[in-house]
């Protein structure tokens, strides 16, 4: 039944002459979410200009299996086609160019070229990655010897569609896998942000993607509770939730065998990964055996318990570098923060900062001194000092010294040394003892800006290429291996732009289990601030609240929490649904803990 009552029909019989000219096949005209949209098969005289409309608009339409899509194609296109293969996303609908053929005075093929500028690409396991290029493939048309009628034999695998057709087929969620890492003594969860059809059995495609595993980039540094060949049960019918908000799942004999504590590990996974794909989400969900039998039962409260899940502990205080060069602090909640001094060395000692993190237990602050030569960390205590700095930089100036620190859910403390002589990333196990040094196989320009998620395997960095003329956000996996001697060497792999429009990015925070706030400028353009997902899409929803001069900006991994900036206003926030807001006209380097 279609959502909200309602279909769409799509005109799949344009009339158009089929001549060699350049037509565009314009995007489909934006629905709301909750219609579902329908194409409409070829006709008994559609000529071929007709059918190749009629079939890129089907691309588009909500049906479940493309079976209207299927409609335009024969013989082996028909056998052979894997919509499923990716999903080539242009800026606008492809063009598309008739061709000469030697055969076409006789009747029977035609060919088009379909042509148009690449912005992204969505592989099989629905993973979005940003391309740029373009794009050029050829669709094969024949006439049909018994009926007389046009149908394509030969096109590319996979689907093609125009950006606003994309955004209308496609929504963006997080499925949720577990780190090797713990956090509170819970397991620790990472979000693997895929696209699906948002009216085409969305629960039912997050719940076999889930099943999958990982996507590639991210199952070095993911694990599934999951047994290898898990599968939803064959002739399972679409999922929905029942009226409780309860979720039924059968399983094949994979599942069978699995423990009490694993299958609610299991159950776990798809509730984060459920949580926020629905209006009023999942509230319970059961796994049943390949015999219907079932396995185990998890409500969202004990799933908390089974995992520590996104950020955790919400934070109790937002921070920043006061007028007196000292750390202070404000609650996170209420429309009228008052800052004060945070506990400790860093907040009443004699010691000036420059910049700070704070760890995420809020116990512990790390804070940069005044000219960026040294990193101390100390207790967020009264009465504690600091010892000597744990990091030393041999910068001749400020801005070739340390970068803000960072901490990551594992209690590991990070920081970039900018000495052109001797550029590093450093991290702390702990935020003490010897630092060890990460490798960057693929990194090329220096590090200006580090920030951890809080599941400890990606990280987001502000690079500056060589030549000191762009400056790009890229996202790396961390991964950690332990050595002969026992030591545990860390590496950045996999780095990739999640903001390649951007020519200039300035400042950037986590923003959520899978994405960043960015301060950045495109190419001739002016400064902007913005959204961006850890695939490099951009998420739906309204646009931030302007604001000018912005220096930095911080965020939690809690998205109800308001961000933090450092402006030519001074340190402003901004909560949700409102405009900035002043909070004290001198001040500098704000951050949440993390």
């Amino acid at each position: 039944m279609c959502a909200g009552g309602a279909a769409v029909l799509l005109a799949g019989c344009a009339s158009m002459p089929d001549s060699g000219d350049l037509r565009d096949v314009e995007s489909t005209p934006r629905q709301d979410a909750q219609v579902r949209v329908f194409a409409l098969p070829p006709s008994d005289d559609a000529q071929p200009s007709e059918i190749m409309q009629g079939f890129l608009e089907a691309l588009t339409s909500d049906d479940p299996d493309y079976e209207t899509a299927r409609k335009y194609l024969t013989g082996d296109a028909l056998a052979e086609w894997r919509p499923g293969a990716s999903t080539t996303v242009l800026a606008e609908g492809p063009n598309r160019l008739s061709v000469p053929s030697r055969t076409r005075e006789e009747g029977g093929d035609v060919v088009f070229r379909l042509t148009g500028q690449t912005v992204a690409r969505v592989d099989a396991q629905n993973a979005y990655e940003p391309a740029e290029g373009s794009y050029s493939e050829t669709v094969h048309l024949t006439r049909l010897e018994d009926s007389k009628q046009w149908r394509i034999d030969r096109l590319p695998q996979g689907v093609v569609m125009g950006r606003s057709d994309f955004t209308r087929t496609y929504v963006s969620v997080n499925k949720y896998y577990f780190t090797s890492s713990t956090q509170l003594g819970q397991l620790g969860t990472v979000a693997d942000p895929i696209y699906v059809r948002r009216q085409v059995h969305p629960v039912t495609q997050m719940v076999e993607s889930l099943l999958q595993g990982p996507t590639r980039w991210l199952d070095p540094v993911a694990r599934t509770s999951f047994p290898s060949g898990t599968a939803l049960r064959k002739g399972v019918e679409p999922l929905t939730p029942d009226d409780q908000n309860k979720l039924t799942v059968p399983l094949n004999d994979k599942a069978d065998h699995v423990t009490r504590g694993k299958c609610n590990e299991m159950a776990a996974q798809l509730l984060f990964t459920l949580r926020d794909l629905m209006p009023t989400g999942v509230d319970e969900v059961e796994l049943q055996g390949s015999g219907g039998a079932q396995l185990c039962r998890l409500d969202e409260d004990r799933a908390d318990a089974v995992a520590a899940h996104g950020a955790g502990n919400t934070p109790e205080f937002e921070y920043f570098i006061a007028d007196d060069d000292r750390l202070v602090r404000m609650p996170v909640r209420g429309s009228d923060p008052v800052p004060e001094a945070v506990p400790g060395a860093l907040g009443d000692g004699d010691m000036s900062f420059r910049s700070a993190a704070v760890a995420r237990d809020e116990d512990r602050a790390a804070g940069v001194s005044l000219d960026g030569s040294d990193l101390y960390v100390g207790s967020l205590a009264s009465g504690s000092s600091l010892g000597e700095p744990v990091v030393h930089s041999e910068g001749q100036t400020e801005g070739d010294r340390l970068t803000t620190p960072s901490w990551d859910g594992q209690d590991g403390l990070w920081v970039a040394d900018r000495d052109p002589d001797d550029p590093r990333l450093l991290m702390l196990p702990d935020g003490a003892g010897e630092p060890v040094e990460v490798t960057t196989p693929e990194l090329d320009g220096r590090i200006e800006a580090v920030r951890v998620a809080a599941d400890g395997v990606r990280i987001a960095l502000i690079v500056q290429q060589a030549d000191g003329k762009r400056s790009s956000l890229l996202i790396g996996r961390i991964e950690r291996e332990s050595g002969a001697d026992g030591a545990t060497d860390v590496s950045i792999v996999d780095l990739r732009s999640v903001a390649p429009r951007l020519e200039e990015v300035r400042a950037m925070s986590w923003a959520g289990d899978g994405r960043l706030v960015v301060v950045g400028r495109e190419s001739g353009g002016v400064q902007q601030m913005r959204y961006v997902q850890v695939d490099g899409s951009m998420p739906g929803g309204p646009e931030l609240a302007a604001l000018t001069g912005v220096q930095e900006i911080a965020a939690s991994e809690d998205e109800s929490l308001p961000l933090v900036a450092h402006s030519e206003d001074g340190i402003v926030r901004l909560s949700s649904g409102s405009q900035w807001q002043q909070v004290v006209e001198d001040g500098t380097a704000p951050v949440y803990p993390g």
